[in-house]
């Protein structure tokens, strides 16, 4: 569980922000949904961003450990 901070900030889960592809400054929105549930929603082009990169990136000579960081969008 994460708590928040006197400012009113929270930290996003760093296996979440990576499920999101979230990065320093990335926009989020938070939406009140049925129920009182709350919905973090991101830029969808942000995500497709993402995904795109990665097309045609993971032939021969990557190692493991450079296409998990691709694939999480962490920068090197």
């Amino acid at each position: 569980m994460t708590k928040m901070t006197a400012k009113g900030q929270v930290t996003i889960p760093k296996r979440l922000r990576g499920h999101l592809g979230l990065k320093r400054g990335s926009d989020v929105d938070f939406v009140l949904a049925d129920h009182g549930e709350v919905v973090l929603r991101t830029d969808e082009k942000q995500q497709k961003e993402r995904f795109d990169a990665l097309l045609g990136s993971a032939g021969f000579g990557m190692t493991t450990d450079e296409l998990m960081r691709l694939l999480r969008g962490e920068d090197e």
